[in-house]
């Protein structure tokens, strides 16, 4: 039987866009849950200002409480050297730093040229890998921009395979507003792939024109092997207008089991996160699995 990895991005890409900030022991025990929902990659969260990201306050005390020992990886987004410094004092063991395929988003979203933005995280991966951490490398915009709309797939490979060469172990390609469509994703990642080893790739899907499930079919055909999803269908992208969550975990897995594919995750057990993590935050999952679930009683 094949296998796919499904990272559950939803405590920190799903959360950071929500209107409604959950307190960090709510978070706490949503992650909790996905651990034992049978995720085994959950990020944890992001040390960021407060001040910009105020969802995503107190993640250094959601990360101190959570389990080492059980055998997940809890990566924390870092976007600078103030953040990584956070990251070392907590003992996190594994960072995640971004950077974006177009010019226009990556001056709107960060404030700086794509150029200036590699200035900045250089120094975050010199010191992630003096300390014995971990980095994944995060690519946005892969399939469009809400400003730039088409996004060259050369600028998307040169982006990926400099991150790479610097030293992060896997590259996560995010279609970060939903556009993109079966046929242009593959090839985009095949075009990545001939620059980076396909094992070191990942694809991280929005679904705000609902072609999430058929973008990651089509790359998984390619070869990918690494998804990111969120439980619920959590998040959005405050660039892009109706841009909305990433593809749900729960219908993720509801996907890959119906053909056969290993995740280990439990899909009742996520759609129960969905429901009561949704609950909180005061709106329905944006998921059909979890819909049908709460029908079932």
């Amino acid at each position: 039987m094949d296998h796919v990895t499904i990272v559950e991005v939803g405590p920190r890409d799903g959360l950071q866009n929500e209107a409604q900030p959950l307190g960090v022991a709510d978070r706490i025990g949503m992650i909790r849950a996905l651990m034992d929902a049978g995720l085994k990659t959950i990020e944890a969260g992001s040390f960021v200002s407060p001040k910009w990201v105020p969802q995503m306050a107190g993640s250094a005390e959601v990360f101190a409480a959570l389990p080492k020992d059980a055998g997940v990886s809890f990566p924390m987004l870092v976007p600078n050297m103030k953040g990584l410094e956070g990251a070392l004092a907590a003992g996190v063991e594994e960072i995640a730093v971004f950077a974006s395929a177009s010019e226009t988003f990556s001056q709107k979203n960060i404030n700086c040229s794509i150029e200036e933005s590699f200035g900045r995280f250089a120094p975050v991966l010199d010191g992630a890998k003096a300390a014995g951490m971990r980095v994944r490398g995060y690519v946005s915009c892969v399939l469009g921009c809400p400003y730039e709309g088409a996004v060259a797939v050369g600028a998307v490979v040169r982006v990926a395979a400099r991150l790479h060469a610097m030293g992060c172990y896997e590259i996560s390609l995010g279609d970060t507003i939903g556009v993109g469509t079966p046929r242009a994703a593959a090839d985009m990642v095949r075009a990545v792939a001939a620059e980076v080893p396909m094992a070191a790739l990942a694809l991280h899907e929005h679904n705000t024109y609902g072609q999430a499930l058929a973008n990651i079919l089509a790359c998984l055909d390619a070869g990918v092997r690494v998804f990111d999803a969120s439980v619920g269908g959590l998040g959005g992208c405050p660039y892009a207008k109706g841009a909305t969550g990433n593809v749900a975990t729960e219908e993720l897995a509801y996907m890959l089991d119906g053909m056969g594919i290993e995740t280990g995750v439990d899909i009742d057990a996520v759609c129960r996160v969905a429901l009561d993590t949704c609950a909180k935050l005061g709106h329905a999952p944006a998921s059909g699995v979890a819909r049908v679930f709460a029908a079932r009683g």
